[in-house]
């Protein structure tokens, strides 16, 4: 049920990221977050962050790259034998995101997948460096047959992101219309809610939509308005 006008006050905490944005922080990332601030001083060389898409890992990882000046590391590279045979990362910071994705129908379980990464994972522990995981699903449920790389995946801390709800997803809603400089009325927010995906990307995508909606026409954010954009994307009314 959509939280009635006089709801519409979400009240969570706003980390800055990259350019103009700002991560939301709510229950279903704040554990990860936590994490994220612990950073230097993990408990070991690799962290793991996963959860299903839209949920904001990836987002959550940038803040992290921002802050630690992080490498990428290629996950589809990481899938070519012998690409990373003289791999030296130096004591810096590293990530990976969706590299069980990147695989498709591959998996971890060949010795020829395996190895590489299980290479890349101990060069930068030995280094003293720290490696950002961010997926779908946490390393230890990956399907992997080579068993040192098994129990590394194993023994490194995975944290959840979950799905956001209505409430992260209208705090984010009110966020982004405040970055463009407009100003909605909550029962813009809540029509909105009733009728979008779940998902930041969503949420970006409609607002961008509505703004240029608004500038074409030199009309004011309304519902009606809203209602016309949500009819263009052929998102349900």
């Amino acid at each position: 049920m959509p939280p009635s006008p006089g709801q519409i006050a979400f009240e969570f905490d706003h980390r800055p990221a990259l350019g103009c944005e700002d991560f939301v922080v709510a229950p279903c990332n704040r554990e990860a977050v936590a994490w994220i601030d612990r950073w230097p001083d993990w408990p070991g060389p690799a962290l793991a962050i996963f959860g299903p898409p839209g949920c904001g890992k990836t987002h959550l990882g940038r803040v992290w790259q921002a802050r630690s000046k992080a490498r990428h590391l290629d996950p589809v590279a990481l899938a070519r034998p012998g690409h990373f045979a003289a791999f030296e990362p130096g004591t810096g910071c590293w990530i990976v995101e969706n590299l069980c994705l990147a695989l498709g129908d591959q998996d971890l379980g060949d010795q020829d997948l395996a190895q590489p990464f299980l290479h890349v994972f101990n060069r930068i522990a030995e280094a003293k460096g720290q490696l950002l995981v961010v997926d779908r699903a946490p390393p230890a449920r990956w399907p992997v047959a080579l068993k040192d790389l098994a129990s590394r995946l194993a023994a490194m801390p995975a944290v959840a992101v979950g799905p956001p709800d209505d409430a992260l997803i209208g705090a984010v809603l009110v966020k982004l219309f405040a970055d463009r400089q407009l100003k909605v009325a909550p029962e813009v927010v809540i029509y909105l809610l009733a009728r979008m995906e779940r998902s930041f990307e969503a949420a970006t995508e409609l607002v961008a939509a509505i703004d240029t909606a608004a500038l074409t026409a030199g009309r004011n954010v309304t519902v009606p308005l809203v209602g016309e954009v949500l009819r263009a994307s052929h998102a349900p009314e």
